[in-house]
């Protein structure tokens, strides 16, 4: 396989509410990933959010909402590319070519559109069952190498690769003769992990943190101010058990096992660490503790969003020259696309 230069991308969808998950599994790593080397690309997934029914209004607000997180966390879009997917339309018509080359097998096998879908499948949309495609024309566009996913999103970067597989297959001959010795799509290789990759819910240990849960109690929004945080955490579910000195009594103590995982991302150790210092603690003790490093941790992003959310057309300033940037690189692969698989395309410049 040919080498390819290292660029990351990843994204969130503007659904609202983004809250502590969100952070700790997605953009806090964001912010991390601009100290490599590589180029990162950072989106705000649009066209993902109206797989389901969105209110045109609340959508431009979230668009908005999720860029001001994405800056408020310390993403740099000098630095970093921030945009939203629906300014770069070669997502969309990568996508389509993608359609061809993915198979109905695969995707009938993506097990997040049987639980978004439920019961009711036949009225869900195409876009719902066609998601995964469309990401994979996401990072593909890019020829992003690395991308950053929680577990619920790992099935779907398996199809990024088994497209980027088959496309590199079918076309092979094309491909070499446009000079792309090794295959045009990298294999792209997922970034998964870290003390909190998968955040639960406040009042069920066993249940993911969401957006969509009707308690909000369930969450720590990243909008929340600092007695909201602390209230939330006081309140948080937990057994009437000492903590454990070691990571192997958390076992069947979802709630415990969430605290001390949050405790720790948030303070950049490990559960191992937060335990060789409170092992032995009542919750009693460890909730305000955990509550003050929240606190000092998520209320300054949560201030910064407002100062941001407050001037909403520097926010679009930033999207648009994001967009832009973004585009000059998605339209090169997919002038090399339409090359590669015999499409006669229309000269520019």
């Amino acid at each position: 396989m040919a080498a390819f230069k290292e660029l990351v991308f990843s994204g969130v969808q503007p659904t609202g509410n983004l809250h502590l998950g969100n952070y700790l599994g997605a953009i806090r790593r964001f912010v991390e990933m601009q100290e490599r080397e590589a180029q990162c690309l950072y989106c705000v997934v649009d066209l993902h959010a109206i797989t389901v029914w969105q209110d045109p209004e609340a959508l431009r607000g979230q668009i908005r909402e999720v860029t001001a997180a994405f800056l408020a966390s310390g993403i740099d879009p000098k630095r970093s590319i921030v945009f939203n997917q629906s300014q770069v339309p070669q997502h969309a018509e990568l996508a389509w070519i993608f359609n061809c080359v993915a198979r109905l097998g695969w995707l009938n096998r993506m097990t997040q559109f049987k639980e978004k879908a439920g019961k009711d499948r036949e009225n869900a949309s195409i876009g719902l069952y066609d998601y995964p495609v469309l990401m994979a024309a996401d990072i593909l566009a890019y020829r992003a190498t690395h991308v950053p996913v929680g577990e619920d999103q790992k099935q779907h970067l398996e199809l990024t690769r088994d497209i980027a597989q088959k496309f590199n297959t079918d076309f092979g001959s094309s491909i070499a003769a446009q000079g792309h010795e090794g295959g045009f799509f990298p294999i792209t290789e997922p970034i998964i992990g870290g003390p909190a990759a998968r955040v639960m819910s406040l009042r069920d240990g066993t249940k993911k943190m969401s957006k969509s849960d009707p308690s909000d109690n369930s969450r720590i929004n990243l909008a929340d101010d600092s007695d909201a945080i602390a209230q939330k955490i006081r309140r948080a579910k937990t057994d009437p058990e000492p903590l454990p000195s070691e990571v192997a009594g958390l076992k069947e103590r979802p709630e415990a096992d969430n605290l001390v995982g949050i405790y720790a991302a948030l303070a950049g150790t490990t559960r191992e660490d937060v335990l060789r210092d409170h092992g032995g603690a009542q919750f009693s003790a460890f909730k305000p503790a955990l509550a003050d490093l929240a606190v000092s941790s998520l209320a300054p992003i949560a201030a910064e969003m407002r100062r941001l959310s407050a001037d909403p057309s520097y926010i679009e300033a930033v999207l648009a020259d994001g967009a832009e940037r973004a585009e000059a690189i998605a339209q090169q692969t997919l002038d090399s696309v339409k090359d590669i698989v015999g499409f006669v395309r229309r000269k520019r410049g």
